[in-house]
């Protein structure tokens, strides 16, 4: 069974730093590509950020450009977020989710397979 398990959220003030990270396990997503995505209270799941299967390739929302990074480590199979110079705009719940097939980078959920269940990240003013 493929599980996405991310950790690493939590409450900080604006300014601040967290880094997110997103545990595969069931199966390997060393070939495909992973994203972060977030969702606020009444609004859609907006994409964060995303890197590509070699790892090659990264991109982001305009947003976060800057700001935050997506990495991955293979031996771990695992993606993280790294985000700094928080806002009270950034709160949400933050899902990663894996393609399953493709490595190539897309901003849409639709194309992602998999989904963790989320965390939370909340920045206060």
């Amino acid at each position: 069974q493929v599980q996405l398990v991310e950790s690493g959220g939590g409450l900080v003030q604006a300014g601040g730093s967290l880094r997110l990270s997103c545990a595969a396990s069931g199966r390997t997503f060393s070939s495909y590509a992973r994203a972060w995505f977030r969702q606020a209270p009444g609004k859609e799941r907006e994409f964060v950020a995303a890197i590509s299967g070699s790892g090659a390739i990264t991109y982001y929302v305009d947003s976060v450009k800057g700001r935050f990074t997506i990495s991955r480590d293979y031996a771990k199979n695992t993606v993280y977020l790294q985000m700094n110079s928080l806002n009270p705009e950034d709160t949400a719940v933050y899902y990663c989710g894996a393609r399953g097939f493709m490595s190539e980078v897309v901003t849409i959920t639709t194309g992602y397979n998999y989904w963790g269940q989320g965390t939370q990240v909340t920045v206060s003013s």
